[in-house]
């Protein structure tokens, strides 16, 4: 029964945009401890995210394979990346996790339409694309899981921050709609809003408010939480990652339309 427990998602395959590292990596590698094939996604050169992808594979016994479609790119970068599921590990996509994300600080009166448009490439429209070639194949096996990985963003804002905001927003009410689209099919669409996570992008954050501030990095670590999260705790990749198989199990199958905050109680305050 315990084996059958952890590996709960045996013979399901899930694709994870931005899986290479960060809060994607987490959640690719808790899918595949758990059984799922995982097509792993990233920028860059193809080799690195293959060898995230094979060291995932190694870890977990299941198969992988690396894509590093440019998601800035449109609609045939990511069918190749959703075909990949079909070619390399021989089926279709059963859990979309849209993680990918950019960022980009600046107040409105400069920004730029370029970076603008990037962010909401990458962060929203990249999901839409691809939940838009997944659902086919999920509505004929009459299941699929998708989950958006959103922000407190999505919710509340900050300023400098507006595309991101914007995008993160849109991305909770995409998944709304994509709920009530896919009711009774056997499809579930969820979002998830991450608060502070601690990933090296973060890390590299906090690094930076030392070398200005001239204080420790641990100082600095407990300043940011306390600023936002009262729980006073960075979540990790692999939280986001088990809420997300979660989401994926059968006890959240009568759960979609949700956007289920993981953010220390940023958004209670």
């Amino acid at each position: 029964m315990a084996a059958s427990v952890a590996r709960s998602l045996a013979g399901k395959t899930a694709l994870v945009t931005g899986s290479s590292s960060g809060i994607g990596l987490g959640i690719a590698s808790v899918l595949a401890s758990k059984g799922a094939n995982v097509v792993v996604h990233g920028v860059g050169a193809l080799d690195e995210i293959d060898r995230v992808a094979r060291t995932i594979a190694q870890q977990h016994e299941v198969k992988c394979v690396a894509s590093n479609a440019d998601l800035l790119k449109g609609e045939e970068p990511v069918k190749a990346m959703v075909d990949l599921s079909h070619s390399a590990l021989g089926g279709p996509v059963d859990i979309l996790v849209n993680n990918a994300g950019i960022q980009h600080v600046c107040p409105v009166e400069d920004f730029t339409l370029e970076a603008w448009e990037r962010i909401m490439a990458v962060n929203l429209t990249a999901a839409f694309l691809a939940s838009r070639a997944v659902l086919p194949a999920m509505r004929e096996n009459k299941w699929g899981r998708i989950v958006n990985i959103a922000s407190v963003h999505g919710v509340v804002a900050s300023a400098n921050k507006s595309a991101y905001v914007a995008a993160k927003h849109g991305l909770i009410g995409f998944t709304k709609a994509l709920a009530l689209e896919t009711a009774n099919s056997g499809v579930t669409a969820n979002a998830i809003k991450p608060g502070w996570v601690l990933t090296p992008l973060v890390e590299a954050q906090i690094q930076a408010r030392a070398a200005t501030s001239g204080r420790s990095f641990e100082e600095e670590k407990d300043d940011m939480l306390r600023e936002k999260q009262p729980q006073r705790q960075f979540a990790t990749p692999e939280d986001l990652g088990e809420l997300t198989a979660f989401l994926c199990s059968q006890a959240a199958a009568n759960m979609t339309g949700e956007s289920i905050a993981m953010d220390g109680g940023w958004t209670a305050q």
